[in-house]
């Protein structure tokens, strides 16, 4: 097969793993060998600086022994495979950077063989690069469940970010769906990497020279909608990862029915409205003081879908507003429809120099087309406001639209 073949293949069979992106890694380059990972995020993300970077993401093989069912990859599919050596991936990489084609790597996998097997060749692929080549740009690499721990160790010593896919919310669906998977096999590997990851970071502290492990975290996706969990058990289950194992992220990806097979859903489009309030509730756990159970519990285990979860949960909780903006506290404000952890800090700052008015809360950040039902200053509102959460409600639910068209939502634009 030609490379060029083999580079359709592969690329097209890695597009349903969506945890490419990433932040954190701070490996610089010291004047030799080629590139430098940022700090900022990669694969089509934008950095602090506004450069939009871009990475080489790849499936070393979709040869695969497993027979999950909502996988496009999965043994039983009648579809084209390929496999990449080790050294064509490197070379593929090294040769896309000196073309100014990419500046990191994303590399999985099917599973074949076994999942040594294919960790080996994975790590194989890692070590060239860094090893051989004196890569020091962005590699995010997948650790195989099952593999062993002194190849999951291997990884994390010369990839940025590894991580291991959690594929479903529960070990039910997990033995229905992929039962060639056993869910301990997926905790290990994430238990072990955030053991060593802590440790490295101590490490660090007391020696610089200490050398880097997984410098960018660990990161996990699931796919919702394939199995019947509802977003309370999801999101449990994603603040119970990121205390546990430290994970730096878990992208949610929504099922993309690819195969036809009793165990699935009937579904037409992905259910991308759903995606997209998982990870906006996702981003309240993780930064705005939120936790899980008070988003979502056993008598309203679903998101809302007209608002945002930060105004569904201010509507549920409308006796504990307005909030007065001269004098709330940075938790208080947090906890506001419309405002931000920037534009937090920001009235904080503000107000220790100079009085607030309402004009200025726009230019701080503020986004008055909500904040505005939920916030005084000096005891009044930006205008007359309806006092009623149900008809505050009727005003933030955007108008209804037709089904899911494939649009991509925006994170922050109803926070």
């Amino acid at each position: 097969m030609q490379l060029e073949d083999k580079i359709s293949i592969l690329s097209g069979a890695a597009k349903y793993d969506v945890s490419c992106a990433s932040s954190g890694s701070r490996r610089h380059n010291k004047g030799m060998g080629m590139g430098s990972a940022s700090c900022a995020g990669i694969c089509h993300s934008w950095s602090d600086d506004g450069r939009c970077i871009s990475l080489l993401k790849i499936l070393l093989t979709n040869r695969c022994m497993y027979d999950c069912a909502y996988c496009a990859n999965r043994c039983s599919n009648p579809v084209p495979r390929a496999a990449f050596t080790p050294e064509e991936v490197v070379d593929l990489t090294v040769n896309f950077y000196k073309r100014n084609y990419i500046e990191g790597l994303f590399l999985s996998s099917g599973v074949e063989r076994s999942p040594d097997y294919t960790m080996e060749q994975l790590v194989r692929v890692v070590r060239a690069l860094r090893m051989q080549h004196e890569f020091h740009g962005y590699i995010h690499v997948k650790a195989i469940p099952g593999a062993s721990e002194t190849l999951i160790e291997d990884a994390g010593r010369y990839a940025d970010r590894v991580s291991v896919n959690i594929e479903l919310p529960s070990e039910r669906s997990l033995n229905l769906l992929a039962p060639q998977k056993k869910r301990g096999d997926i905790l290990m590997p994430m238990d072990f990497l955030g053991r060593h990851i802590l440790a490295n970071r101590d490490e660090r502290t007391r020696s610089r020279r200490a050398p880097l492990f997984a410098p960018a975290g660990q990161s996990t996706q699931m796919v919702v909608s394939a199995s019947p969990e509802p977003d309370c058990q999801i999101l449990h289950l994603a603040e119970s990862l990121y205390r546990r194992y430290r994970l730096k992220r878990v992208y949610y990806s929504a099922y993309v029915p690819v195969n036809e097979d009793a165990r699935l859903p009937c579904v037409r489009q992905p259910e991308l409205l759903r995606e997209h309030r998982l990870y906006q509730a996702d981003w309240l756990v993780r930064f705005y003081n939120f936790t899980a159970g008070e988003l979502v519990d056993e008598a309203h285990p679903q998101l809302d879908r007209d608002v945002d979860p930060k105004s569904a949960w201010a509507l549920n909780h409308f006796e504990r507003f307005p909030i007065e903006v001269t004098t709330a506290d940075y938790e208080t404000l947090l906890r506001v429809p419309g405002l931000g952890v920037r534009s937090a800090r920001r009235i904080i700052g503000t107000r220790r120099h100079a009085p607030l008015r309402f004009e200025d809360l726009p230019k701080i950040g503020v986004v008055m087309k909500r904040a505005r039902y939920f916030l005084t200053c000096h005891g009044r509102f930006a205008e007359q406001t309806l006092q009623s959460p149900e008809m505050i409600r009727a005003l933030l639910a955007p108008p209804k639209a037709p089904p899911d068209t494939g649009v991509q939502l925006s994170l922050f634009g109803e926070m």
